[in-house]
């Protein structure tokens, strides 16, 4: 029965078909009572004129509409009309699972913690005596919200005996056939092949065959026919997944083979036994089944599994020779904190004995951490509030990193913090034995500076002429004269404009390796970098300085910020890698927030955005979200009132910075798409096409437009990494000219709405602060901010002074300008903001224009770039990878 749109069941007005199968067509539909959205199942026609199959299912369906747990999907009605039986379910937005394997398989990550879901929505039922008996692939649900279990404890009234007729049918993909259950033969277990009374532990192996395809990508069982199919699961074992993914711990594949085990008394006995198992490859802590022990003789366990692995590191370090085997285990970030992700969160010193990382507190502050391997906790470094992308001395005694526009370093143990030099937009450094360090912006060269402090030198200067923007992670050889880095290039997202560089100090030697868009560093005999999410090793001769053979994948799903050009992990030259698992999904909520830090609404949906920037009427959200097929960022607009998305602009250039004209018919931003970043125009409605507004050699950034007319514009030349503000005037000769120019920072420059003041951040005070000056003509100057600040925006009636504060809180500045007098009437939080991945890694002193929040016109609400629901994976640390 095919239902079109308009038609009813009872109170459930059809709105559009969502797919079908053999136990029936589903449509979303309205409920006319409730008015909500539901998803309606129209069950097939044998279950329907079938009055035993049907009572039951009926009686069925009640039993599943008690459960209520955020991992089922709910099941709100059962009815029937003119003999068509229907189900009335929750309505859930996302994709299945079956779907998500399609794209290969998922991360070690993203297998915990989807089977975790899958788990606990498992257990509820089977506390609550209701069986799934058809767990498989297309039957969970991936939302934003978690895992959710769909078609729950249905399968039971198709007579498995119906499906061996279709024996001799080819299978090609797991669907259910009419009338049958073929396709479901891959996850069923033996007991309820060979027609025998399933359990709880029937689920428990479809759980583990689920968890080996989320793993592997492939089926634990294979066969083109039904007849195939059966006879693997009742008489073959799977093959191991560690054989296909060897970087996957042991103990995952070990979890899975025994929930596969034939004889369900070999198998794990609840699903809750098979979630614990989980959660302790997650944590990389033992954890004893709750049915066999108690707590006490748990924890006993787990402290002395502790000592053990503690030993086993300190004699790994003791032992001059090398340990055959790998060894793989999780860290979790200390207790209250979450890995600061893309704040460069992990570097592991040179002797392999202890990790640096950032983390982020409750509050959104970063610090810098340490932890011994094998220690059971890390420790946090005072004074290092802000830190960001970590890197060691050449002896281990200390450790450099950057925060608020400045290099510094911290003892390895603790102590005072020392500022070494100015460095703003940070992309990297390392240190040698003689003392040298080096580091990079975000448009310059490589730079050289004494550990001692100084005045950077630049060491590697931009090639424009070959499209080179930025060279960045520099990375030091074993001999602390050699050192590689990637000189990137963002007119698009291939990987052939990007390139691994070698050069050498003190002299001309500068040549490139390969093409890559990822950090490298080297450890025994061998290159790392990143590419498409997977660690990639290339075997390098140190002595030759030569790359030989081919690159191969030592880990998959490894975290990269398509911003930066950067792979989250580090390694030591005795074998130890540590890395970040990727979250493949969205970086980016942008959430609405009231005056009072009161969550209003998610404007959207999650993605990886940059901005917002808020139309002058208030109705519309420009923004910029990463393409992921050309890797780099495209313009959007979004509709607030509608809940419409419409994209601008297209091609592989990066676009950044839409900027509203006063009267929001058009945007100008900046692009890529020529070579150097230059600004163009666009009208609003995406009926127009791109035009060139300005183009020259510098990088350009818009970060305002002015109702007199004017375009305010960092602007940024390679080889100066010192911001100026510019403006750009519509009218007269249309010639740019320089407005605010110094041996600092200096941009962000918003109009205020009559157009006769100009605030901006500027660091001549050797932080970002907020100013305001008159214009056009520069006068005075009044300081708004007192302990930093960045992206400055003004209330429609010039009465009020939104900014970021240094920890990422909310300020507001109640002002005023009469004549040539500008007055700060009172300055006062209004909430802290956390900030997503992409906004956070935008430093409190960069000038570049970058924006993590925006206000409405009328200052009543704000729309900030938020981070994801769950946004710290954890940390994977192995041991002795080179024996691959």
């Amino acid at each position: 029965m095919v239902l079109t749109t308009g038609a009813k069941l009872g109170p459930y007005e059809i709105i559009a078909p969502l797919g079908a199968g053999g136990m029936g067509e589903v449509y979303r539909a309205r409920d006319t009572r409730l008015d909500r959205t539901v998803a309606i199942k129209i069950l097939p026609q044998h279950l329907s004129a079938n009055p035993i199959a049907k009572d039951r299912f009926a009686r069925e369906a009640r039993t599943i509409a008690s459960l209520n747990h955020p991992n089922i999907c709910h099941l709100y009605d059962v009815g029937s009309q003119d003999g068509v039986s229907y189900l009335v379910m929750e309505y859930l937005e996302g994709s299945t699972l079956a779907d998500r394997l399609c794209r290969g398989p998922l991360s070690l990550t993203e297998t915990i913690k989807v089977g975790a879901e899958i788990c606990e929505g498992l257990s509820t039922a089977h506390r609550s005596g209701v069986l799934h008996r058809d767990l498989k692939p297309g039957n969970i649900m991936l939302t934003k919200t978690g895992a959710k279990l769909v078609d729950f404890g249905l399968a039971k009234a198709t007579a498995i005996a119906s499906s061996v007729d279709a024996s001799l049918s080819t299978i090609s993909k797991p669907l259910t056939g009419a009338g049958t259950i073929v396709g479901t033969f891959w996850y069923m277990s033996p007991e309820q092949l060979e027609g025998r009374e399933a359990d709880a532990r029937s689920d428990v192996f479809a759980l583990g065959a689920v968890l080996y395809e989320m793993v592997t990508g492939k089926r634990a069982f294979e066969g083109k026919t039904a007849a195939s199919a059966i006879a693997a699961v009742l008489g073959t074992k799977p093959e191991s997944i560690s054989s296909i993914k060897p970087m996957v711990p042991l103990s995952l594949d070990r979890i899975v083979q025994t929930a596969l085990a034939k004889d369900p008394n070999e198998r794990f006995q609840t699903v809750h036994d098979l979630k614990l198992q989980l959660k302790w490859v997650s944590e990389g802590t033992p954890i004893v089944p709750s049915r066999t022990a108690q707590s006490t003789e748990r924890w006993i366990w787990i402290s002395v599994v502790c000592l053990l692995f503690a030993g086993l590191i300190a004699l790994w370090f003791r032992k001059s020779s090398v340990v055959s085997q790998i060894t793989w285990s999780q860290i979790s970030a200390p207790e209250k904190t979450t890995f600061s992700y893309f704040a460069g969160p992990v570097a592991v010193s040179n002797d392999g004995r202890t990790l640096a990382f950032v983390a982020t507190s409750v509050d959104g502050k970063d610090f810098l951490w340490t932890r011994a391997l094998g220690a059971p906790s890390s420790t946090a470094l005072s004074g290092t509030e802000g830190a960001s992308y970590p890197f060691w001395s050449a002896d281990d005694r200390s450790i450099a990193f950057f925060a608020r526009g400045k290099l510094k370093t911290v003892g390895a143990s603790g102590g005072p913090v020392i500022t070494i030099c100015d460095a703003h937009g940070a992309r990297g450094g390392a240190w040698n034995q003689k003392g040298d360090i080096l580091f990079s912006s975000t448009w310059s060269g490589i730079n050289r500076v004494p550990s001692s402090g100084g005045t950077p030198v630049e060491v590697t200067k931009i090639d424009a002429l070959h499209g080179e923007t930025s060279h960045r992670w520099p990375y030091f050889m074993p001999d602390g004269q050699h050192f590689l880095y990637l000189a990137a290039n963002f007119t698009g997202g291939r990987e052939e404009v990007a390139t691994i560089h070698l050069a050498a100090l003190d002299s001309s030697e500068n040549r490139s390796l390969f093409h890559a868009r990822s950090n490298v560093a080297y450890a025994s005999g061998y290159l790392l970098y990143v590419r498409d999410h997977m660690l990639m090793v290339q075997s390098f001769d140190p002595k030759a300085m030569e790359i030989r053979g081919q690159p191969f994948p030592v880990a998959e799903q490894v975290q990269y910020d398509d911003l930066t050009w950067r792979g989250v992990f580090s390694c030591s030259d005795n074998g130890v890698l540590v890395y970040q698992g990727a979250t493949l999904g969205a970086e980016s909520r942008m959430i609405m927030f009231d005056r009072n830090g009161k969550e209003i609404k998610m404007v959207g949906s999650p993605g990886n955005f940059n901005g917002p920037w808020i139309s002058p009427d208030g109705q519309r959200l420009a923004l910029v979200s990463l393409d992921s097929s050309v890797a780099n960022y495209k313009l959007w607009v979004y509709d607030v009132a509608h809940d419409k998305a419409t994209r601008l602009t297209f091609g592989a250039s990066r676009d950044f910075s839409p900027i509203w004209a006063p009267d929001g018919k058009s945007i100008v931003f900046g692009s890529n798409q020529s070579g150097p970043y230059d600004l163009f125009k666009i009208r609003s409605d995406s009926n127009g096409v791109e035009e060139p507004l300005l183009r020259s050699t510098a990088t350009k950034n818009p970060t305002d437009w002015s109702s007199h007319g004017f375009i305010a514009f960092n602007s940024t030349v390679p080889g100066n990494s010192k911001t100026g503000m510019w403006i750009l005037p519509l009218s007269g000769d249309g010639k740019p000219y320089v407005f605010l120019q110094g041996d600092f920072n200096v941009g962000d420059g918003h109009f205020s709405p009559d157009g006769k003041w100009l605030a901006y951040s500027s660091d001549e005070s050797g932080r970002s602060e907020i100013y305001v000056t008159s214009f056009p003509g520069v006068g005075n100057k009044w300081q708004i901010s007192a302990t930093g600040g960045s992206s400055p925006h003004w209330r429609h009636d010039g009465k009020e002074l939104f900014y970021r504060g240094t920890d990422s809180t909310l300020m507001a500045a109640e002002v005023q300008g009469t004549g040539s007098i500008f007055e700060v009437n009172a300055v006062h939080p209004l909430f802290h903001i956390l900030l997503s991945t992409a906004a956070a890694r935008q430093d409190i002193s960069s000038t570049s224009g970058q924006v993590t929040f925006d206000s409405a016109p009328d200052g009543t609400w704000f729309v900030v770039n938020s981070p994801p629901e769950s946004i710290s994976p954890s940390l994977t640390l192995v041991l002795n990878w080179t024996a691959r």
